[in-house]
């Protein structure tokens, strides 16, 4: 998957624009016309924008520039960087507030009572279902083709796994038991290496890549099916500090400023997958963070909500979010959105 059309460079269109005769009167009369940062409702990236002006008079440079410069002034800075250790950032226009709004109501609100109030043993069957579907289904995401009806008996019976596909699919069950496990513990790397280990144990190319980061001779290159080069993570060597700065994230350690429980969560998804610290069990690994991360902060429902299902109907979209956040000055509001 390759994006043909990068954003226009702003710099070059404001220099250009200003450049004409009638230049400062043709940027102030843009900068007027509120295109806002999400015009009609979507947080649209060049690729699409181009081909749905807002405005038919005005080009479709100057309109990304008016959208651009909108975006820049909510944007807020986030603590991760990439390569060349330019922060990334996100936005929250007011389609990410009102998608917010409906989280906050139906996934921690509204439902805050019912969790005292419903039977035990009922919460827990409906419980074991939800972290089975999420096994089976972060596991079909990775390659694993083992049927849902096999599965599921599989990890209720208690039967040993028969093959690589089994053995994935018992891994993340596990894995989500053991985030459940750690939901009220402080996020440290020693739990993200203990939580990879056991979504990965024996099923990896690489025996003995289970619980530890890549080494020097592991660094990697995300590719295509063309052999394309979509993305190219940090250098083994950086993923110590980046692991420790990416748990302080999650801990909200030295944060000045108020970030909304989801937008944490998804942007520990985002990080812990835009590293690709592990050899294999990366998107995984990611998955079972957002849990957590929701988990920890009072939204308990999400345990019964199969994320990779949800990833599984649109596989397009979570892939094109790297591309976009990637290709517009790491602008994460696309994979959030």
């Amino acid at each position: 998957m390759k994006l043909s059309f990068p954003p226009p460079d702003s710099i070059r269109t404001i220099a250009e624009l200003l450049s004409r005769s009638d230049g400062p009167a043709r940027f102030q009369q843009l900068m007027s016309v509120g295109l806002g940062p999400a015009p009609e409702g979507r947080y649209r990236h060049w690729e699409t924008f181009r081909f749905a002006l807002p405005l038919p008079d005005v080009s479709a440079e100057e309109q990304w520039l008016a959208v651009t410069l909108a975006r820049e002034a909510i944007h807020r800075r986030l603590p991760l960087q990439d390569r060349a250790v330019n922060p990334f950032r996100c936005a929250l226009p007011s389609i990410a507030l009102e998608m917010l709004h409906h989280i906050d109501r139906d996934a921690s609100g509204n439902v805050g009572g019912s969790e005292q109030g419903t039977d035990d043993a009922t919460r827990d069957t409906y419980l074991v279902r939800s972290v089975v579907e999420e096994a089976i289904t972060s596991s079909q995401l990775e390659g694993a083709s083992t049927t849902r009806k096999v599965a599921k008996a599989m990890i209720q019976e208690g039967r040993e796994p028969r093959d690589r596909g089994e053995r994935m699919i018992r891994n993340d069950y596990e894995g989500m038991s053991f985030v459940r496990r750690v939901v009220k513990e402080r996020l440290t790397p020693e739990i993200v290496l203990e939580l990879q280990r056991r979504l990965t144990d024996d099923t990896l190319d690489i025996a003995d890549g289970a619980g530890r980061l890549r080494r020097a001779d592991e660094d990697i290159v995300i590719e295509d099916e063309t052999g394309t080069r979509l993305h190219t993570p940090p250098r083994a060597d950086e993923l110590e500090s980046r692991m420790r700065a990416m748990c302080d994230f999650a801990n909200g350690v030295n944060e000045t400023e108020y970030l909304p429980a989801p937008v944490r969560a998804i942007v520990l998804h985002f990080w812990l997958a835009w590293d690709h610290p592990f050899v294999d069990g990366n998107g995984r690994t990611a998955r079972a963070l957002f849990y957590w991360c929701m988990a920890r902060q009072g939204y308990w429902l999400c345990e019964f909500v199969s994320i990779s299902r949800i990833l599984r109907r649109a596989r397009g979209q979570y892939a094109r979010a790297y591309l976009y956040t990637e290709t517009d000055d790491n602008d994460v509001t696309y994979f959030l959105l």
